[in-house]
């Protein structure tokens, strides 16, 4: 099973530059425990991923350390799930606040209970944790109006156009102005498009980090804040340069 590499050899998600995280490996079973019962206690969304691609959102039942295992919610009907099983490499990745935190899952099986199934693995010898420096988020100005156009797999042929609220290096804030319930935190939304102007169009992958309703019922928007995943270094470039370039305008209009 190989390990979580180091921000100065893999990008540790949302493309963000090795500059702008924090790596500490935790080893000891204590610290390691605090942080997966706070995934147990909120029910934090995790994501298991294979180096060839498949990603199944999930959450963390139970960390025994005792036992030496960890059980997570499985859908034994999901393709997902099933791919898991026959992966030699399975990673777990979440978020607690601005830490990211990853770890290998080694001998994954997938258990059946008389009213539900999970997978079971072992209990993590080591724990990797990302600190997110700030990173500085910017709103639009102008009379441009930067949005996303995205194909959803439950919306058939039709792209949703969402709102873009504010946008940094490493995420962006999205707003769905239609009372369509179709994102949920560890979705992965590939091949989304960005238009922030005339001559900043990216092309990327979303992983949507949390929802949240906006107004009153029962006329509520969604709010979808998502993490920019391996932004290719063109893009990035890209992005950096409208940043720069809204953050000046910014503060000539409030001069």
């Amino acid at each position: 099973m190989s390990t979580p590499t180091s921000p100065s050899t893999t990008s540790p998600g949302a493309g963000e530059p090795a500059s702008d995280v924090n790596e500490h490996r935790v080893r000891a079973l204590v610290e390691i425990r605090a942080l997966l019962k706070q995934f147990v206690d909120g029910d934090v969304p995790l994501s298991l991923t294979t180096p060839d691609g498949v990603n199944y959102p999930t959450s963390l039942w139970a960390e025994d350390p005792q036992r030496g295992v960890l059980v997570f919610a499985a859908d034994p009907r999901d393709e997902a799930v099933q791919r898991m099983t026959e992966s030699h490499e399975v990673m777990a990745t979440g978020y607690l606040d601005s830490v990211k935190v990853q770890f290998d899952l080694h001998d994954l099986v997938l258990v059946h209970g008389r009213s539900a199934s999970a997978f079971n693995a072992q209990y993590p010898r080591e724990v990797f944790r990302f600190q997110r420096r700030h990173a500085f988020r910017v709103r639009p100005v102008g009379r441009t109006q930067p949005h996303a156009l995205l194909s959803h797999p439950d919306l058939a042929r039709r792209q949703i156009d969402l709102r873009i609220v504010d946008i940094s290096h490493t995420g962006v804030a999205l707003m769905l102005n239609e009372e369509l319930d179709l994102f949920h935190g560890g979705q992965v939304l590939p091949e989304v498009i960005i238009e922030l102007d005339a001559s900043t169009r990216l092309h990327v992958t979303l992983r949507v980090m949390h929802v949240s309703n906006v107004g009153l019922e029962p006329s509520q928007f969604r709010r979808i804040g998502c993490e920019l995943v391996d932004l290719s270094p063109g893009a990035h470039k890209d992005l950096q340069r409208y940043l720069d370039h809204t953050q000046k305008r910014h503060r000539l209009l409030t001069l």
